[in-house]
């Protein structure tokens, strides 16, 4: 491990690794990016993958657009020997009230007017797309054929791989004790293998980033909690999009070994760092599933596991410095969209630690927003 280093970057998802990358395709040569675990062992190696650019307020659409189209070119930019496996089958957004269905039109004027093509269909123009959906108790449904899927494994290895043959240090089950501050900027970092000397930190710790905030003094507004996932056995292909209901709380996709990812979020999980699992979520989730797309009664499930959503007040990612300690920069707070913003992550960091001119919209993503009472809610998450 390296004594010194001009940035260290903590964690080793998705958004450590594309910062990473970015830092040093912009020349910084002296990069350290530190993992407690292996790399993906957090939120972005226990999420669903999907990529989405159906969103309800400019900023995320803008920023996901982004990702989505370099994700599109990640396999050949980042010279990645495996396939990261992007599927883009589309997003099929299920409303079930007549409110949602106004806010999927208001919704689409939105992404339409940003060179998103998403589109409203009818649920006879749904069917189409999945024949054996249950339209039964919906309003209408939104469709984006470009929306999709990765493997978050490859994916973020892809990154590792590409920011290390341009100099970048990685370590694995490397775990950071402490953070070094002295006149209210940053000096170093500790860890369970030695010490670095820098004076810029990235903390990109999903789940945990609120502690390593803690560790130079800074009080995060954000909590992690547990969101379960599940998958099934391998069966042959029968669900070419991602189907999602805000309303209804639930995703499932068919990923490309077969197996169906599904999910849905629960606002009584307690606010801690567990991730163990649930028949509750289980049976819960079996119920909503098979009253949506009734033919998955008949699979089997392969097992499940849960990761952390590291939750904001308003559900929306912080990005950029910290006011108080000169060095400490923040990319945390994703609230279960951190995969599919991790492209758009990685050059909005570089752009902050390099003082580039911003080329997204993220201003009103700091810190400050939540002192300011100035606080963004999306409409469109699960």
């Amino acid at each position: 491990m390296k004594t010194t280093a001009e940035v260290v970057i903590i964690g080793g998802g998705i958004s450590g690794a594309a910062t990473a990358y970015y830092l040093a395709k912009k020349g910084v040569k002296d990069v350290v990016l530190i993992e407690k675990e292996y790399i993906s062992s957090g939120a972005t190696g226990r999420c669903g993958a999907g990529i989405r650019q159906q969103w309800g307020t400019e900023m995320n659409c803008i920023i996901s657009k982004h990702s989505c189209e370099m994700f599109e070119q990640a396999q050949e930019e980042l010279e990645y020997e495996y396939d990261i496996e992007f599927k883009q089958g589309g997003y099929l957004l299920l409303a079930s009230t007549e409110k949602e269905e106004e806010q999927f039109k208001k919704n689409i004027k939105l992404q339409n007017s940003l060179g998103i093509d998403s589109k409203l269909l009818t649920l006879d123009e749904a069917k189409e797309i999945v024949p054996f959906l249950n339209t039964d108790g919906l309003v209408c449904c939104a469709f984006h054929q470009k929306d999709g899927h990765l493997n978050p494994f490859h994916t973020t290895q892809a990154y590792v791989n590409a920011a290390k043959r341009l100099g970048v240090d990685v370590n694995t089950f490397t775990e950071v004790t402490d953070i070094s501050v002295e006149n209210g900027k940053i000096v170093g970092v500790k860890t369970n293998k030695g010490d670095i000397s820098t004076n810029i930190v990235v903390n990109a710790a999903g789940g945990w980033a609120q502690k390593i905030g803690q560790m130079a003094g800074v009080d995060l507004p954000l909590y992690s909690e547990r969101h379960q996932i599940l998958v099934s056995e391998p069966i042959d292909e029968i669900l070419k999009p991602m189907v999602m209901s805000f309303s209804l709380n639930l995703y499932c996709q068919q990923v490309p070994h077969g197996g169906i990812i599904m999910g849905r979020g629960d606002e009584t999980e307690p606010r801690d760092l567990r991730v163990t699992s649930s028949w509750q979520f289980l049976d819960e989730m079996a119920k909503t599933v098979t009253h949506i797309l009734p033919p998955l009664k008949n699979i089997r499930v392969l097992r499940q596991w849960a990761g952390l959503y590291n939750m904001s007040p308003d559900r929306q990612p912080i990005y950029g410095p910290v006011d108080e300690v000169e060095g400490f920069y923040v990319a945390a707070g994703f609230s279960g969209h951190g995969f599919m913003f991790g492209p758009s992550t990685g050059v909005i960091m570089s752009e902050y630690i390099l003082g580039e001119e911003m080329s997204l919209p993220v201003d009103a993503l700091t810190l400050n927003r939540f002192k300011e009472g100035k606080l963004i809610f999306e409409p469109s998450v699960v």
